[in-house]
């Protein structure tokens, strides 16, 4: 069983990183752990941010040195402040910034020389603000922490808790608990970041570590991640994201944790406007950067949830359950109603319950009597009015089933004393220490916790309470994921030839600033990448499409080539069902006029003919650069119905055809192409080789390629073809490549 954490249990000397560390572990823990903390720009100001946290560093018992500095003053707060770093009694090693922004920065440079460790910046109008001046501090600011080296969080954050030190440089001044708790968070908002850490420690959970990290011109969240990955203290990671500025510290953070056995809690900030951009083709449409950032982070061990309330049962679940071995859920009421509910919650979350052992089901009966119903979940509300220790011995024979993996108490901690039901809680608590299982207590709606709530709370260390039933199934459902990942995915990189990635850096270097590639050119570059493509050629007059027809064999398909008409059937750009010379001629003509009249004249390149396929189902298949998370493929149905269905999952890029498969199995699409109802199969692997072979594309191109949209892909049980494509270029990186 997974030690439990439990104040008696933290660490009794405090932890260091190893000399063979990372650089930045290093530097937060001196940020965390510091000798001393200068305060510069101290004033007594009623108020004010540093007299408040000057109070904090007194009232909860800082052991380090703490210094004021403010040139104006010889004391301050009833102690000797002091002119600059020089003079100071000891070296600064923790410099809290409070000056006005405009000097910051010559702080910052100050203090670096002054060979201080790191420094928290509490001031803020610099990039959070519009206006040239902010700006060009924000980017000095930048600059003189590059350049010095220093640990610094901020600007414009409100401080830091490390509780093993007693170090609160916050401005908070609701009570805080210092203790050195299983929890740590980070993020950009200093509000929600506080917010969270009160209601952690209103429920009873400690939090060691709570960064604020502000505009980030320093350390970012996942710095933090990293560090909170390496110390052996924290077991749950908290973060709040604005947006992730450099994707690959965040994998990098964490695969950091999940190598570790520690979950990311992520509470994210919506839909970025880059995703929204790619809208010229459905793929980016339909890949919005929370899509993203689940597809990519879940696959690193990130657990996104949609508000604080579902963070706080999260956390508090990850906090006090081991991880499960399987999802055979039993659980123990004592109402048929909340029994009731709490199967619906559990269905609607994709979750049920196992059948019971058979020695479980049969002391069960025995013990419930003849007539009685032996059921999972067990409603013994009736059997325990007869006799009040059947809800005990129901509870002890679910633990003990080895057929259960999770087990769930219908139940909430009393709000005051309450003799039996604290007596059975330490029983449970103490089995379920030594079951090597889950024991999760769910209350169907969210309680208040009273200081005794609170106190009893801390005396059940192994097993989780969950409040609100919707936030609590939602937090066991992580829990029962998180354990099937494995610790170590491997990265997997792109599998292309090198004759692909030539016939990629040709094609994109003769673009031209293009917007896009027109489908004849979209084709061949798929094709060098492995994705099946119809059999088409291109027609300049109508004589010559009814000889291409002629050798492709009818019925065929006629479509507009021109890089100016994104979306071809729009503009009547696309004849079906053509099975004649006449009909392929017609078309032709037909087409040609249509584009000649619009308005905006584009560029004609011929009429494609192409080889009309027999689908029995309709995919698309496409690539796009997310603006925070970067490349990711798409699997789903296609056709005319992708946007009204949106059956269509992700994953980032490049995969391998194992993760091809798994991304293919999330959909609908994915039953359909195993055989549905009877059907035969369809010919899955050419949807396995398409999705690979996208993946490869757009993680060789770079920045370049916006997205990629393959849709139809036409699939039956012989095979599957690409029959239409978009390619949409990152204009500002097609330019520079072609200048180059």
């Amino acid at each position: 069983m997974e030690a439990q954490f439990s104040p008696a249990s933290a660490p009794t000397e405090k932890w260091s990183p190893s000399p063979d560390a990372s650089e930045v572990v290093k530097q937060i823990h001196a940020m965390l752990h510091p000798r001393n903390i200068v305060l510069v720009g101290a004033t007594d100001k009623p108020g004010n941010y540093a007299e408040r946290i000057w109070n904090n560093l007194i009232k909860y018992g800082y052991r380090g040195g703490l210094y004021p500095v403010n040139a104006k003053r010889e004391t301050i707060w009833g102690v000797p402040c002091y002119k600059d770093f020089a003079s100071l009694p000891d070296k600064p090693d923790h410099v809290l910034v409070l000056v006005p922004a405009r000097f910051a920065v010559q702080v910052i440079r100050d203090a670096a020389a002054a060979d201080a460790r790191s420094a928290t910046i509490v001031t803020s109008g610099f990039s959070e603000l519009q206006d040239e001046e902010s700006q060009r501090l924000a980017l000095e600011l930048k600059q003189a922490v590059q350049e010095t080296g220093l640990a610094v969080t901020g600007p414009n954050c409100l401080g830091n808790l490390s509780a093993g030190e007693n170090l609160f440089t916050n401005i908070d001044d609701r009570i805080v608990t210092m203790e050195a708790g299983p929890v740590a968070i980070a993020g950009q908002s200093g509000a929600i970041v506080m917010a969270i850490r009160q209601t952690l420690e209103d429920r009873g959970v400690g939090v060691g570590y709570m960064v604020t990290t502000g505009n980030e011109a320093g350390l970012t969240t996942p710095d933090l991640m990293t560090y909170f990955a390496a110390d052996p203290s924290i077991r749950v990671i908290v973060v709040y994201l604005e947006g992730v500025r450099n994707t690959k510290a965040f994998r990098d953070a964490c695969k950091a944790a999940r190598s570790v056995g520690k979950p990311v809690i992520a509470l994210k900030l919506g839909a970025s406007e880059g995703g929204r951009a790619a809208a010229m083709a459905h793929t980016g449409a339909l890949a919005g950067s929370i899509e993203t950032f689940d597809a990519i982070s879940t696959r690193e061990g990130v657990i996104r949830v949609r508000g604080l309330d579902e963070l706080i049962e999260t956390t508090e679940c990850f906090v006090h359950a081991d991880l499960p071995k399987g999802n055979r859920l039993a659980a123990v009421s004592l109402s048929g109603g909340k029994r009731g509910l709490l199967i619906d919650a559990l269905y609607a979350a994709g979750l049920d319950f196992a059948p019971l052992g058979p020695n479980a089901t049969e002391q069960l009966a025995r013990m419930l009597g003849p007539g009685s119903i032996v059921g999972n979940p067990l409603d013994a509300g009736f059997a325990a009015v007869v006799d009040p220790s059947v809800y005990m011995k129901s509870i002890k024979i679910m633990i003990d089933d080895p057929d259960t993996d999770i087990v769930i108490i219908d139940s909430e901690l009393p709000k005051a004393p309450h003799e039996l039901r604290e007596r059975n809680l330490r029983i449970v608590n103490e089995m379920a220490g030594q079951a090597g299982k889950p024991v999760i207590y769910i209350s169907a709606m969210s309680i208040g916790f009273t200081e005794h709530t609170k106190a009893l709370r801390k005396m059940l260390p192994n097993v989780a309470v969950l409040q609100g039933l919707d936030r609590a199934v939602g937090a066991l459902k992580s829990l029962i994921e998180y354990a099937q990942l494995r610790k170590e995915v491997p990265d997997i990189v792109s599998s292309s030839k090198p004759s692909a990635r030539a016939i990629l850096e040709k094609t994109l270097n003769s673009a031209n600033g293009a917007a896009a590639l027109d489908e004849v050119a979209s084709k061949k570059l798929l094709r060098a990448y492995g994705i099946p493509i119809s059999k088409e050629e291109i027609a300049q007059t109508a004589t010559e499409a009814a000889a291409i027809a002629r050798k492709i064999g009818f019925p065929v398909v006629a479509k507009v080539v021109s890089p100016d008409i994104l979306h071809k059937s729009d503009i009547g750009g696309v004849a079906l069902n053509l099975n004649s010379v006449a009909e392929v001629k017609k078309a032709f003509n037909d087409i040609t006029a249509r584009v000649r009249k619009l308005k905006n004249k584009p560029k004609l390149e011929g009429v494609l003919i192409a080889q009309q396929v027999k689908a029995d189902l309709e995919l698309v298949v496409g690539a796009s650069l997310d603006a925070e998370m970067g490349p990711v493929v798409l699997f789903g149905t296609g056709g005319v119905d992708i946007e009204l269905l949106k059956d269509v999952a992700l994953a980032g890029a490049p995969i391998d055809a194992d993760e091809a498969r798994q991304l293919i199995a999330k959909t609908k699409a994915g039953i359909k192409l195993k055989g549905y109802r009877g059907k035969s199969a369809l010919h899955e692997a050419s949807a396995v080789k398409a999705l690979v072979g996208l993946s490869n594309l757009i993680a060789d191109a770079g920045n370049r390629i916006a997205s990629i949209d393959v849709n139809p892909f036409l699939i039956n049980p012989k095979l599957g073809v690409a029959v239409d494509a978009l390619i949409v270029l990152n204009n500002a990186a097609a330019k520079k490549a072609a200048e180059h």
